[in-house]
């Protein structure tokens, strides 16, 4: 990691463009804040825009989740916006923080803070703090803790975050060690940040990383989870997700991807299997076509975690991971779990690592249409995202192979969409529905029914669409071979 140095002329040059791009938003939000803060002033408060959303106008990048802070403890902060937001709700109440909307807008108030952790608990312990200035140092990133006090735009930055924001610069307002120490997560969050916005950590809060990794263990796994998700969907997830390996973060929630750096994988020799990783991430946000895609770039993270346990290397010296992506899915599915990911996001992407190595031998020239009905079918609504996941595999530096590989894969999507127009592969199922089978084999509803249908199923599958007549006389034959009639 590159050292940080102090801002050149030319940063302040940039800064003064970043500023007047944090005019133009703060004037977009100006009405709202401003009113806000003419009420609590009139109540004898103190309100203050502050945190991210501070941050983000000095980036050009504000949206309409406004945070701000106040000295008015919640009870009083409802007093205050009764009657003028347009909604409000009490869900962060026990944080001190009341939310609002108004004109469009979500407004977040939170009371000062000057939370302490016990160093064993895994949540915060929320104290009320009495100034601005305490409220600031107990915040995450100095580019995190600045304020614009309203209605009268005065700028307070203690710890010199707009510097920060300058040299592109992730540091902790107090010593690491000890803002590491409060709340563990912040060593998760410093890669996060990397990730968002392209900004590098400094070495002391990178060291600090490296040494107190294994605090991160005292944090829930939902937290975590919820960390890692906005990390992966960052403009360059590349960055933090080298940041958690080089730490050692990784390796006390994710040890997957630590793992990968022992192997080597046999399709590109001059990587190991851990950078082809990094690079098949990259590939994947590039097939992005509009915002992230988790499932996508998580997928294309655990597609080959299954190779370590899977490596093998024969009397020619060659290595091989046989049957690596069920390993990987099984794998996958478990870490997935463990992270308190839902169980529908879980599955997709399970499937997707299970799936990533099917298309390999296409090109061989040994697929029938039955087999690309099956890859249609296996794949489901998951097809577009393990399209884009088989063209990010392919990380090969010898031209001409990759362009063989592009080229097979172009005629398998043509080869599907010629079937398609064929027949109906979207929903892949038997020519005769349950009614139908129930009707002719005059069976009530129960396990046979369910055996016929998948029978019917593999018959679609491999021979295509059959007209009513072909499909009844396929399903009397099968129930002639099952002993059901004579």
């Amino acid at each position: 990691m590159s050292e940080v140095s102090a801002p050149h002329a030319a940063d302040r040059r940039e800064l003064t463009a970043a500023q007047r791009n944090a005019v133009a938003e703060l004037l977009r939000v100006s009405p709202v804040a401003d009113e806000l803060g003419r009420r609590f002033v009139r109540a004898g408060h103190e309100l203050h825009l502050v945190g991210g959303s501070v941050r983000d106008a000095l980036l050009g990048r504000l949206g309409d989740d406004l945070d701000f802070c106040t000295d008015a403890h919640p009870d009083e902060t409802l007093r205050i916006i009764k009657g003028w937001a347009e909604s409000i709700w009490e869900t962060g109440r026990e944080f001190g923080t009341i939310g609002a909307q108004r004109a469009g807008l979500r407004l977040e108030i939170t009371t000062f803070r000057a939370e302490s952790y016990d160093q064993v608990s895994r949540n915060p312990v929320v104290v009320y703090g009495t100034s601005l200035e305490e409220d600031l140092k107990r915040r995450d990133f100095t580019v995190n803790a600045m304020a614009v006090s309203l209605p009268e735009h005065r700028f307070t930055d203690p710890h010199g975050g707009l510097d920060d924001i300058s040299a592109k610069v992730i540091r902790t307002p107090s010593t690491p060690r000890e803002s590491f120490g409060d709340d563990p997560l912040r060593m998760l969050r410093a890669a996060r940040f990397a990730a968002q916005l392209g900004f590098a950590v400094h070495p002391d809060a990178h060291r600090a990383m490296g040494e107190m990794s294994a605090d991160l263990d005292r944090i829930t796994a939902e937290r975590i989870r919820d960390e890692f998700t906005k990390l992966l969907c960052g403009a360059d997830p590349i960055t933090g997700l080298r940041l958690l390996v080089d730490t050692g973060l990784a390796e006390r929630f994710l040890p997957e991807l630590t793992g990968l750096k022992l192997e080597i994988d046999e399709h590109a020799q001059h990587k190991d299997v851990y950078e082809h990783t990094l690079t098949v991430v990259e590939n994947a946000v590039s097939f992005e076509e509009e915002g992230c895609d988790f499932i996508l770039r998580m997928a294309a993270l655990m597609h080959d975690v299954g190779k370590p346990a899977t490596k093998a290397v024969g009397s020619d010296g060659r290595v091989s991971f046989h049957h690596h992506e069920v390993v990987g899915a099984r794998l996958t599915k478990a870490r997935m779990k463990a992270m308190r990911y839902p169980k529908e996001i879980t599955a997709k992407v399970t499937a997707l690592v299970a799936l990533h190595l099917r298309f390999y031998g296409y090109g061989r020239g040994e697929w029938t249409d039955s087999a690309v009905r099956r890859y249609v079918a296996d794949a489901g609504d998951l097809l577009p995202r393990l399209h884009k996941l088989t063209r990010s595999d392919c990380t090969t530096r010898n031209r001409r192979k990759a362009a063989q590989l592009a080229a097979d894969y172009d005629a398998l999507e043509d080869r599907i969409a010629r079937i398609a127009a064929e027949e109906d592969l979207a929903r892949v199922r038997p020519d005769l529905d349950g009614n139908a089978i129930m009707e002719l084999l005059g069976v009530p509803p129960g396990p046979v029914v369910g055996r016929a249908w998948k029978h019917l199923k593999e018959q679609r599958l491999e021979q295509g669409p059959l007209d009513r007549d072909a499909a009844e006389a396929e399903l009397l034959r099968w129930a002639r071979a099952e002993g059901l009639i004579s």
